[in-house]
């Protein structure tokens, strides 16, 4: 099953309480903790051990945590630890800071490239995804050198690829046919 499938219902139900209490930003904030934290090689060590009990591992990431999770946050790393999805993290944040920007009335955008796209570049790509979309658009970047080239851009369900290695791949799909 593919990841950003099994994080959806977990920032579906995160979204529901930050709308409830109007607790986005806050939401932001956690998440992004718990995934920075998670993502650490000590944790994640300590995740895969089957020798390990789930509460040492709560136990180890609330404390480097601290107060900054409050219960809710808390209660998050419980049941991320307990159910083996920790690594989910990342797309958790992805799929709930979409669901902010939506319930803001933006769209999120992440645009993968072969190569650090500049402000310049990046404002232009912005600006021609607010055009078509119709709507303020927030974008991340990462970097892909297997692209060769140009940009493969996702908005929501909506992949837009303009990379080299996605036109080779349609050149090869036409040559076979």
């Amino acid at each position: 099953m593919e990841r950003a499938t099994l994080a959806r219902p977990y920032a579906e139900a995160i979204s529901k309480l930050a709308a409830e209490a109007s607790t986005w930003n806050r939401w932001s904030e956690r998440l992004t903790l718990l995934a920075m934290v998670a993502s650490d090689s000590q944790i994640q060590t300590l995740a895969g051990n089957p020798a390990i009990p789930a509460s040492r591992v709560t136990e180890i990431m609330l404390s480097v945590c601290g107060d900054k999770l409050a219960a809710e946050g808390e209660n998050l790393a419980r049941l991320l630890v307990d159910n083996k999805r920790l690594t989910l993290l990342p797309e958790i944040l992805a799929a709930f800071e979409a669901l902010k920007a939506e319930q803001e009335g933006e769209l999120a955008a992440h645009i993968t490239s072969a190569f650090e796209l500049d402000a310049k570049q990046m404002f232009g790509l912005i600006a021609k995804l607010e055009a078509r979309f119709g709507r303020k658009v927030s974008a991340t970047q990462s970097l892909d050198d297997a692209l060769i080239g140009g940009v493969v851009i996702q908005v929501g369900d909506e992949v837009m690829d303009a990379s080299v290695r996605g036109g080779l791949e349609a050149l090869a799909v036409t040559l076979k046919a």
